[in-house]
């Protein structure tokens, strides 16, 4: 399963003929957009895109050298230099696929979805017992899946993606998806990624279920293909969900950087994390993958996870098994071997699979890289916190039925409903402890 297939080879070669993008840093400015335009158009500069409320901006064709001219300018606070982090994938990837031959329920009961028996991470956090209650989401509410995009044709996910406030911030990814899906909108994925958060969030469980069964997605595309997450892509699909909508953000990217290579990146994302949190929007990430301590991580920063205004989710699953694929798994509490952990940065845990067991959820149907997910019809077995992010951004979304758009009281309500697990109080590994759906949302 971890071949290159003759699809991705092929995108491939049509990626490496593409011209290169000229020069892009990133910029938080000062007072109004006018000044800034005027200031690089001056330096030889462009803007390629502005955000006048969040003070963030992109700028092309500077070299270094006017760039640092631009970084002495009062208009400017901060440049950056543009950059990319490759996505941080599970410690074994790709898993296995598994398949249906057609349609054999409706959407309704998440419990009716045809692989719901080898979905373990569901009945562990309890979701089925929300789910009897009627907790199934609601179409008023809107995660927005900041990822390598959804495939909207899927079983699980069609009719649940709402394309007009979807998005694009991948250029090369459009050149191929207009060249091998030229019916399909933009986000359509061609990883598989996005599509298996995606669902996890919010799926019609006719293949696999998900946390909520109703919950409107947006899609958000910034990482590409080759699962690459350009920082400009990020910046601008963040702020495209804040000025969409969307009540929940989830961004199982991974990732990390050292502050000396990237100074002033931590500052310019606390800062953005910041406006999106003011604006009422939920940020849900990945812890990542590497299993570091993040208490003591020295020079460097787990992107998003290490901002403070964002909450980071660990990973947990089974550490023995009867069968990996097919249970029963026990243990399932246990922290993930690959799980970065530390105090002073997870805030809960979830299910993201382990060396046991794996989390199964849909596979993109416009997969480059899984051509045997094609039909909208299939799962993949995935490992990773990027698979615990999407849980916890699911009860997310039922919060903000009850809560409405406050981050501050969302994150509180998911620590405290979440079952204190490991060392009491806050521990390394489940930070306030692994979420429970029930526990949180209902009476």
């Amino acid at each position: 399963m971890k071949r290159i297939s003759t699809l991705l080879a092929a995108a491939l070669t049509l990626m490496l003929a593409l011209p290169a993008s000229a020069d892009r840093y990133l910029v938080q400015f000062k007072g109004k957009v006018s000044n800034l335009e005027s200031t690089v158009e001056s330096l030889g500069g462009s803007v390629y895109f502005s955000h006048q409320r969040a003070r963030v901006a992109v700028i092309d064709g500077l070299d270094a050298d006017g760039a640092a001219i631009l970084a002495k300018s009062k208009v400017v606070q901060d440049v950056i230099p543009n950059g990319a982090l490759p996505m941080e994938l599970g410690p074994d990837d790709i898993q296995g696929t598994e398949s249906i031959d057609t349609v054999i329920n409706s959407p309704g009961d998440p419990a009716t979805a045809f692989f719901y028996p080898l979905q373990w991470s569901h009945p562990q956090i309890s979701a089925d017992v929300a789910w009897a209650e009627g907790r199934l989401g609601s179409p008023g509410v809107t995660v927005a899946i900041l990822d390598t995009g959804i495939d909207y044709l899927h079983a699980d996910t069609a009719g649940l993606v709402d394309l007009a406030r979807s998005a694009s911030f991948v250029p090369d990814d459009d050149a191929l998806a207009a060249i091998f899906f030229p019916a399909r909108h933009p986000i359509t994925d061609l990883h598989y990624h996005g599509t298996h958060v995606a669902s996890t969030v919010s799926s019609n469980a006719i293949v696999t279920a998900g946390v909520t069964s109703m919950t409107t997605l947006m899609g958000v595309k910034v990482c590409s293909v080759f699962g690459t997450c350009p920082f400009d892509s990020i910046v601008m699909g963040l702020l495209h969900a804040v000025d969409n909508g969307a009540d929940v953000a989830n961004m199982s990217l991974g990732g990390s950087y050292s502050k000396s290579d990237f100074p002033g990146f931590h500052s310019f994302l606390n800062r953005l994390f910041n406006f999106a949190r003011s604006q009422g929007m939920t940020v849900v990430v990945s812890a990542g993958n590497s299993a570091a301590d993040l208490d003591h991580d020295g020079d460097g920063y787990k992107t998003y996870c290490s901002t403070p205004s964002t909450i980071c989710v660990s990973a947990t699953g089974p550490s023995s098994a009867d069968n990996v694929l097919f249970g029963p798994w026990y243990n399932i509490d246990d922290p993930a071997s690959y799980t970065n952990y530390g105090r002073s940065a997870i805030n809960v845990a979830a299910p993201g699979g382990n060396d046991a067991g794996f989390v199964l959820q849909a596979c993109s149907s416009s997969s480059l890289i899984i051509p045997a997910c094609a039909g909208g019809l299939s799962a993949v077995w995935l490992a990773g916190t990027s698979m615990a992010s999407p849980h916890t951004a699911g009860v997310a979304a039922l919060l903000v039925e009850d809560l409405g758009r406050d981050p501050g009281a969302i994150k509180e309500a998911l620590e405290m409903g979440a079952d204190d697990l490991g060392q009491s109080g806050t521990d390394p590994f489940y930070g306030k402890g692994r979420i429970n759906v029930p526990n949180t949302v209902l009476p």
